[in-house]
This record gives structure tokens, C-alpha cells and sequence, in this order.
């Protein structure tokens, strides 16, 4: 789906990893209109549920605008239900509202969080509304550069610290090759405790390669 003249554009890099206790969504800070830089600190961590977040490309409005019909659809579900949903009840509902809205919606969404029922987990939804359980996911114009470095790079049952090294070098590999993703690195680390947010600045970025 072409964007409209002046559309704000998640030109992005977006990733979740599940690691050995929990899941960590990592992405850029870079929103761009066309060729400009609209926002170079965006946070595009979106909260959910209380332990459960997304990640968002594509635009911004569209993507904005289905996030925020689904954290109302889990807050209704967790006071008639008496108990909090599960990443996979969040998931469902990003894919329901993706594929039936697929001709109108420019959005692709990774949902990632904890729950009493599977632990962490990661979800998938690209373009076109499918959902897929992964290990990892990367999404956004930046995820093209990093397939082969992810896929050689991930292991099973990461610990922690292993899993945020692992995200901060996948995003500013991304960042350093991809013109629409840019700026800052924020991640969240989920788990059974809660979420901790991290910040990387850019100039504290890893440098994989200098000219």
C-alpha cells in the first residue's frame, strides 16, 4: 500500500526476542515523512498490557490506531474475565483487526510479553494480517539487512544479559545500514517481575564496521 503525500511513515527497525525468563522488544527512534525526518527520538514501544507490548511499522496512524482498539479490548477482557489476557489473546486480537481491515491498513505489528500460561512468547503479525509464533522477530524497513546476522547470531534459552546484547546489536546493525532507521535504541525487558525499560543513546551505539 503506497503512502499518501506527507503520511507519517514508521520507516523502522523493530525486534522481540524471548530469552530464558522473559521477552525483549527493542526498536529505533527514527519516524519519517517521505525523505524528512519527522521525529528522530519516537518511542515505538507500545504498552498494551501490563506485561504486554508491541512493536509497530508501517504508518504510524494505522498502526497507532490499532494499538490503542486493542489495549481497550484487553482492559475489558481482563475485568470480565478477573484475571489478565495472555500474549496470545493480544496477538489474536492485532491479527483479527490486521487481516479483516488487510485492503486499508498499512501495519506490520510484533506483539511480545509474559504470561502465567506460557511465559514469554513473541507474535508475529506482517502485512497482509497472519500470525506466527517465533523464537525471535524482526520487523520494518531495517529487518532486511539483518536476517542472516540474527539467524546465525540467536540461540535457544539466551540469559538476560545475552538477549539484550544480542537486540542491541541486531537494532544498530540495522540503523547503521538502513536511511529510515536511525537515532536512539529503547528496549523492554518483560517478565514475571515486570518491565524494565532500557535507552541506548546514539553515541553509545555498538559499531560493527568503520570506513
Amino acid at each position: 500500500m503506497s503512502l499518501k503525500p506527507g503520511e507519517v511513515n514508521l520507516g523502522t527497525s523493530i525486534m522481540a526476542v524471548a530469552f530464558n525468563g522473559g521477552v525483549i522488544v527493542g526498536a529505533d527512534s527514527r519516524t519519517t515523512t517521505g525523505s524528512y525526518i519527522a521525529n528522530r527520538v519516537t518511542d515505538k514501544l507500545t504498552k498494551v498490557h501490563d506485561l504486554i507490548y508491541c512493536c509497530r511499522s508501517g504508518s504510524a496512524a494505522d498502526t497507532q490506531a490499532v494499538a490503542d482498539i486493542v489495549q481497550y479490548y484487553l482492559q475489558m477482557y481482563s475485568v470480565q474475565q478477573d484475571e489478565p489476557p495472555t500474549v496470545h489473546v493480544a496477538a489474536t486480537l492485532f491479527q483479527e483487526m490486521c487481516y479483516q481491515n488487510k485492503d486499508q491498513l498499512s501495519a506490520g505489528i510484533i506483539v511480545a510479553g509474559w504470561d502465567k500460561k506460557k511465559g514469554g512468547t513473541v507474535y508475529n503479525i506482517p502485512l497482509g494480517g497472519a500470525l506466527i509464533q517465533q523464537p525471535f522477530a524482526i520487523g520494518g524497513s531495517g529487518s532486511t539487512y539483518i536476517y542472516g546476522y540474527c539467524d546465525s547470531q540467536y540461540k535457544d534459552n539466551m540469559t538476560r544479559e545475552e538477549c539484550i546484547e544480542f537486540v542491541k546489536n541486531s537494532l544498530a546493525l540495522a540503523m547503521s545500514r538502513d536511511g529510515s532507521s536511525g537515532g536512539v535504541i529503547r528496549m523492554a525487558v518483560i517478565t514475571e517481575k515486570g518491565v524494565e525499560r532500557l535507552f541506548v543513546p546514539g553515541d553509545k551505539l555498538p559499531v560493527h564496521w568503520q570506513g
